[in-house]
């Protein structure tokens, strides 16, 4: 169990950085996350063919996977467009009410009862986020994009749980990178009417940019959440994804100046965001003991 904390961490840092692409790819967020899932699926595939690792799927299962990809693009959709319509603090910390929809979702997509604990620990992290945004209405897109981030995130996080029992790590994020890109292949056409574009290529930079979030923040770092699901719960995992704002925060200070945008609101949502992180931890481990 220690070790899977360890990969859930080193997961959550490697996320703190996804947020900062989508500030540098100047691509809008439909062809980022695209592109993303192209990149991390193509590389995906010639690592296990050169490893040879490469196993046969029955096609039920595939398609199945590949849903759970399409959830998980759309996520990314979500969650970049927050961040472009806002800024990189405002879309990570609207993904803190990640814990709040899966509290909600996974009794009832699992069918087990409602814990008033996990609740009560949502809550805490909701609280936060109202306490931030009570004062600053001046990203409302973002907000919205980012609230519907989470929702989709759980989900995800939810499904991927249930469909990824009978598999391995590397299949499960091939399959989810091939039916997020052909999902949103398909989706393309209408959102290209309403969000038209000037070009589909990205430049040298942006392709730089692109092949780093696919290798590092994407096959990296969810084939360690993938590790970490098989033990450790989807609440707690999304729940402890809550310090995910934190690391993106202090790396969009370093990198876009955004300090000078935050006030003490934003500091005291974000203490109780990391105290519904601690209070769950704490929660799972005494369980464990017992």
């Amino acid at each position: 169990m220690r070790d899977a904390f360890v990969k859930l961490h080193i997961s959550i840092f490697l996320a703190g950085f996804t947020g900062l692409f989508g500030k540098w790819v100047t691509l809008n967020e439909g062809l980022l996350v695209w592109y993303r899932m192209f990149l991390a699926g193509l590389l995906l595939f010639i690592i296990l063919l050169i490893a040879g690792k490469l196993h046969k799927t029955r096609l039920t299962d595939v398609c199945r996977i590949g849903g759970v990809g399409l959830l998980l693009g759309l996520h990314w959709v979500a969650f970049f467009g927050s961040i472009k319509a806002a800024n990189v603090s405002i879309g990570v910390v609207c993904f803190s009410t990640v814990g709040f929809f899966t509290a909600l979702l996974e009794p009832v997509i699992i069918h087990r009862r409602f814990l008033a604990k996990e609740l009560l620990f949502s809550m805490i992290a909701v609280l936060g986020i109202m306490l931030i945004f009570h004062f600053d209405v001046r990203y409302r897109t973002g907000i919205i994009l980012g609230i519907a981030s989470s929702a989709l995130c759980a989900l995800f996080t939810i499904s991927n749980k249930r469909v990824g029992r009978n598999h391995s790590t590397s299949v499960m994020l091939l399959y989810e990178m091939i039916g997020g890109c052909l999902g949103l292949t398909c989706l393309s056409p209408v959102y290209l009417h309403y969000f038209p574009l000037t070009t589909l290529l990205p430049g040298v930079t942006d392709m730089g940019y692109l092949l780093l979030l696919a290798f590092v923040c994407t096959i990296g770092l969810y084939m360690l959440q993938i590790q970490v699901l098989q033990k450790v719960s989807a609440f707690t995992v999304n729940l402890s994804y809550n310090l995910e704002p934190v690391y993106s925060i202090i790396l969009a200070m370093i990198f876009f100046g955004e300090a000078k945008e935050l006030n003490l609101s934003f500091y005291g949502g974000i203490a109780l965001i990391i105290l519904s992180v601690l209070l769950q931890t704490r929660e799972v481990l005494n369980s464990k003991r017992q």
